[in-house]
């Protein structure tokens, strides 16, 4: 849970609402043609589920300074410009995270795993 304190007082703002956010953000983006579970638990998570979370794809790592990592893993659309849609998904989620829920990330890594054709 990331804290936020402003001028009529601390607000808390859960993981799961912070990745539904960053995920569905990264889906609105051109050339992002699918995301990706991210890591292990993830993986076993959507086997056993067999159905597809809210917030897949996304990774929190919170640092000291309160402020968070995002990790996003995405297959793209074939003949795209990776470094173009890169920096696109970054800038797009850094402006929503902040708009949004009053959170400025510390980092965004975009990871792309595949392309498909």
């Amino acid at each position: 849970m990331i804290k936020v304190r402003n001028h009529l007082g601390t607000i808390g703002i859960s993981d799961r609402y912070l990745k539904t956010l960053v995920s569905k953000t990264a889906e609105s983006c051109f050339g992002v043609a699918d995301i990706n579970r991210a890591g292990a638990v993830q993986g076993i998570e959507g086997f056993i589920k067999r159905k597809r979370a809210e917030n897949f794809g996304v990774t929190i790592k919170h640092t000291p300074s309160g402020r968070p990592i995002i990790g996003l893993h995405i297959s793209v659309a074939y003949g795209v410009n990776l470094n173009a849609i890169a920096n696109s998904i970054i800038h797009k989620v850094e402006y929503v995270l902040e708009s949004e829920a009053g959170v400025r990330p510390e980092k965004v890594n975009v990871f792309i795993d595949k392309m498909l054709g």
